[in-house]
């Protein structure tokens, strides 16, 4: 029989496990921890990597950082790509947007301190802040497919401007402590701004 000393060896990580590995630390550190004051020797310690190993994958800091987002993103897309999916064949317009409104709160009260750092002018590497913008747009033209709006003007800015209302009353949400309570009366009132800018849900 084997000493109670002698321990199995360790099994080599793939490459994409031991990625993987470091940005679920990251991830979780981020969640908590700023930007700027989360340093890449944190990330590796928690990873059980080194800090080479982290820039050998993600090339810096901010290209992990980038890597955190960029999953949270796609995390976020497959939720509320589930959800329509699984709403009945004609549903409403307005229903489908609270379905995924109702994620994206979700997805904020998760991890609200990352998701309110570009609102609250905490600092991100400008990959990030490029990445953010890609993604609003992204956002919009989804927007602009369950709605199918005019191309008018006044469409055009009531799609962008849903977004900027949203923003400001989600940030208000984090600053209140995320309450279960309010998604609803949120999810409300932005509906409600959306409507009154389009002018319609028929748009």
């Amino acid at each position: 029989m084997a000493s109670s000393d002698e321990r199995a060896p360790r099994r080599r990580l793939s490459v994409a496990e031991r990625r993987l590995q470091i940005l679920e630390a990251a991830r979780r550190l981020y969640a908590t921890t700023p930007y700027a004051q989360l340093p890449v020797t944190r990330v590796a310690e928690a990873a059980e990597a080194s800090a080479a190993l982290v820039f050998h994958y993600f090339g810096s800091k901010a290209g992990l950082y980038e890597a955190v987002v960029a999953d949270a993103v796609q995390r976020l897309a497959d939720a509320q790509r589930a959800a329509d999916a699984a709403l009945p064949a004609g549903v409403p317009a307005r229903d489908r947007v609270r379905t995924g409104l109702l994620i994206y709160l979700d997805h904020i009260a998760g991890h609200p301190h990352t998701w309110a750092t570009p609102l609250t002018g905490g600092e991100e590497p400008a990959e990030v802040v490029r990445l953010r913008h890609r993604v609003r747009a992204g956002y919009v033209e989804e927007l602009g497919r369950v709605l199918d709006p005019s191309d008018t003007a006044r469409h055009d800015y009531a799609l962008w401007g849903y977004f900027g209302f949203l923003d400001q009353a989600c940030l208000r949400w984090v600053e209140r402590g995320c309450p279960a309570d309010d998604r609803h009366q949120l999810a409300d009132a932005a509906l409600g701004a959306l409507e009154g800018a389009l002018g319609d849900w028929g748009a």
